[in-house]
């Protein structure tokens, strides 16, 4: 028992404790140095959000002082130093505003407003984030009270990620998206009170001697206030930490069922898209060719229902007979890769030319050799489309045919070349043109002797 006491004792290489609280109340305070650091640590930060690096963000959490009032609130809370508490807590507060102020103005100015992945992943907490600011600020403040500060510190300065939830916050106060400001908010509170909890646990363990004497009354009133708010961080996010989990178990039932009732069947999935957001939870899909029947629906949907994790949702199959073509088009599109999609929209424009050029192609050598049979006198022939407008603005479209003949064609025979044509364009509007003549026959006159 004594070697296992030994073994995490945190006594051996403990600092002297009157140079540790002097560190500690140090770095409380936020003037000159400290207070540019901060500046420069919060654009910086800002800046890795807004370009969506990590590395960026990751340098501004290393400069970052801001964790020494929350530690100096901790000690303070251990040893039972108001007075040391009141300048930690106003500190902290004049830093949180400053950092808040310098984060929304950046982004104000800033040109780019997107919203990246390194922004998105502070706009929820849940108790993960918990267990990072409670054991980061344990490994904190055993650093803190060691004689040789060791490696710690830096690491802990990341893991525990103050910078980038307070610049996210700026982010939703420039941009006016108070879901990104609370939840961002929100986890830079988290990281805030665990870690100054932590610290307090700590400093009481290794027994730091109170400032002076308190009352049972006053003891209870710090354990009252802690364990408060333990509790006001610890249920939001614990609420939303099994919604992550509800969420996480949804996709994954959700693939499982997908790949279960029509992958593994051979039906080719072209189009994927849940919502666990939504009332009822939504499933959509589109396939490549396979086409479902409502009753078949129907008996998908009954089958979802079956899995626990699927409960309450609704399966929909997006296909031409109950959904405009063009809305499945558009979200098939939107999932492809913009170079893809760049690509897929020239080769649709590409289709459509060639069959415009198609209407208006026409094999006028194999045409002449086959006129030439019926009617012999024919030298010459071209074909070609045209859209005729009159004075009324009304369009008429036009097959024109333009002839040479050598002894010229019998006004007898002109209707029969015309109904000829025709019947072979597959068409009921052919106008006839002589070269020679550059004027339309008179085909009314041609009519009339029929």
């Amino acid at each position: 028992m004594n070697k296992l006491t030994a073994l995490f004792n945190l006594h051996d290489g403990e600092d002297d404790r009157e140079k540790t609280l002097e560190s500690v109340k140090k770095n409380i305070s936020y003037k000159g140095a400290n207070l540019w650091i901060l500046a420069c640590a919060i654009i910086i930060a800002s800046i890795g959000l807004n370009v969506n690096s990590g590395a960026v963000v990751i340098g501004a959490m290393l400069i970052s002082p801001l964790m020494g009032p929350i530690v100096g609130a901790g000690f303070a809370l251990g040893i039972y130093d108001f007075t040391l508490l009141r300048k930690s807590l106003k500190n902290l507060l004049n830093s949180t505003l400053v950092s808040l102020t310098v984060s929304t103005l950046y982004f104000y100015v800033s040109p780019f407003k997107d919203v990246q992945s390194e922004l998105l992943a502070r706009t929820s907490p849940n108790i993960y984030d918990i267990l990072i600011a409670f054991f980061g600020g344990v490994v904190g403040v055993i650093a803190v009270t060691r004689t040789e500060k060791g490696n710690p510190i830096p690491g802990v300065a990341i893991a525990t990620a103050l910078m980038p939830p307070l610049c996210t916050a700026g982010y939703g106060l420039a941009t006016g998206q108070w879901g990104y400001f609370l939840g961002a908010f929100y986890l830079y509170c988290i990281n805030c009170v665990f870690i100054g909890i932590s610290t307090f646990l700590i400093i009481k363990y290794l027994k730091y001697p109170p400032k002076k004497q308190v009352n049972e009354k006053q003891q209870k009133q710090v354990r009252i206030t802690v364990t408060i708010l333990i509790i006001a961080m610890l249920v939001p996010s614990s609420y939303l930490a099994y919604s992550l989990y509800r969420e996480q178990q949804f996709k994954k039932n959700a693939d499982s069922f997908i790949d279960s009732e029509f992958t593994q069947k051979g039906y080719t999935v072209v189009f994927k898209k849940t919502n666990f957001k939504a009332q009822p939870k939504k499933i959509e899909l589109a396939f490549l060719s396979k086409r479902f029947e409502q009753k078949e629906i129907s008996k998908l949907n009954k089958e979802l229902n079956e899995n626990k994790y699927l409960k309450g949702s609704e399966l929909i199959i997006r296909q031409d007979s109950t959904d405009r073509l063009s809305a499945l088009k558009g979200d098939i599109l939107n999932e492809i890769k913009s170079s893809e999609n760049e690509l897929n929209e020239k080769d649709v424009k590409i289709v459509q030319l060639e069959k415009e050029l198609a209407k208006n192609k026409f094999d006028n050598v194999r045409l002449l050799k086959e006129a030439k049979t019926v009617f012999p006198s024919v030298t010459a022939l071209s074909v070609s489309n045209h859209e005729l407008v009159t004075a009324k603005d009304s369009i008429i479209p036009v097959t024109a045919v333009i002839y040479e003949s050598s002894n010229g064609i019998a006004e007898d025979d002109l209707n029969k070349f015309r109904n000829w044509l025709n019947e072979r364009l597959s068409v009921k509007n052919v106008t006839l043109f002589r070269k020679q003549d550059e004027t339309p026959p008179d085909n009314n006159k041609a009519k009339k002797r029929k």
